[in-house]
């Protein structure tokens, strides 16, 4: 699973899955929640992430309602031999009912959710298929076993979960091998690393943290009070007025120890992710979101720099110092 000229290290998508790139490519910007974009422009970075060797790509059914499965199709099938393909189901959200947050974990819908996907993306199989929300109200013995019997009929390869719990992870894990399990995890949110994490590492499930980027906070190049209408951060507390010059300040710092570095803050804070990486020995597979070709070469050349001792000291302390919940 790599290009020509990539320079990204490998890990392993879980126990006896594919090898595959230490970084992917969070697609859902692409199509929705980050104000406009261009499908040219993004056509563009997916194709030069997969000359870096970044071979898997992050979607879910519900982001663009469809329309970001279906433009991905076209790039998945024609590099199908070089692509993972992850792809998610949970949420009720879809054209016909664009405002219906709500979640559906039952065998049914699980069942109906992966065949749309199979068709938008014109595949026979997904590589990955996450449940993108655990509804408590369906036992994971019918959740897990349902996507189990998709892999048994050859339209799914490998199982993930997103935001789980460690022990709703052990348990999903007894009844069909888990693969990877998608969680946020970033220099601003470190929730995962008290438990989940070292739940992974026991049971080699590869992590791949979404929001690496702390949503573009991380960067220090984004200005919450300049995003744009339609753009879904205005909704979150992170990015609200009473936590903005809070949290600013915090950015302030990573931008001076990375610019003392000769680096970018986004690579300093994925540089912090594979350290992470290393201090739980576990795969860890960040998944930053970009439309953008020059913001993806940024993030790829994270991959292979290594923090020293004093600079993770300075950062040691940053997350539990933010204000305002991710979402």
């Amino acid at each position: 699973m790599t290009s020509e000229n990539s320079i990204l290290p490998q890990v392993q998508l879980g126990r006896g899955g594919p090898l595959i790139g230490a970084q992917g490519l969070g697609c859902m910007g692409m199509s929705e929640f980050y104000g406009e974009t261009d499908e040219v422009e993004a056509r563009a970075t997916l194709d030069r992430a997969l000359a870096l060797g970044v071979t898997m790509f992050d979607t879910a059914d519900m982001y663009g309602l469809g329309a970001n499965e279906t433009f991905l199709g076209s790039f998945v099938r024609a590099h199908r031999d070089h692509v993972v393909i992850a792809t998610k189901f949970g949420y009720a959200r879809d054209a016909a009912n664009p405002d219906d947050w709500s979640l559906d974990n039952r065998p049914e819908h699980i069942r109906a959710a992966a065949d749309r996907s199979l068709k938008r993306l014109g595949v026979d199989a997904i590589d990955l298929y996450y449940m993108h929300r655990r509804s408590s109200d369906v036992s994971l013995e019918d959740s897990v076993g349902a996507m189990a019997e998709l892999v048994a009929a050859g339209k799914v390869r490998h199982l993930g979960l997103s935001e789980v719990s460690a022990e709703e992870l052990r348990a999903a894990h007894a009844i069909h091998p888990i693969a990877a399990l998608q969680s946020e995890w970033s220099l601003f949110s470190r929730q995962i690393e008290a438990s989940v994490v070292p739940v992974a590492a026991e049971l080699g499930i590869a992590i791949v943290p979404y929001a690496p980027l702390g949503r573009g906070l991380l960067t220090g190049k984004l200005l919450p009070a300049a995003l744009p209408e339609g753009d879904a951060r205005r909704n979150f507390p992170r990015f609200a007025q009473e936590n903005s010059e809070a949290n600013q300040a915090l950015i302030a710092g990573i931008q001076t120890l990375a610019v003392a570095r000769g680096i970018t803050a986004a690579q300093l804070a994925l540089a912090w992710l594979h350290d992470r990486a290393r201090f739980h020995d576990v795969a860890v597979i960040p998944i930053p979101g970009t439309r953008k070709v020059e913001r993806l070469e940024e993030n790829v050349s994270a991959a292979t720099l290594a923090l020293t001792a004093s600079e993770l000291a300075v950062l040691e302390p940053i997350a539990a110092a933010v204000k305002g919940v991710a979402i």
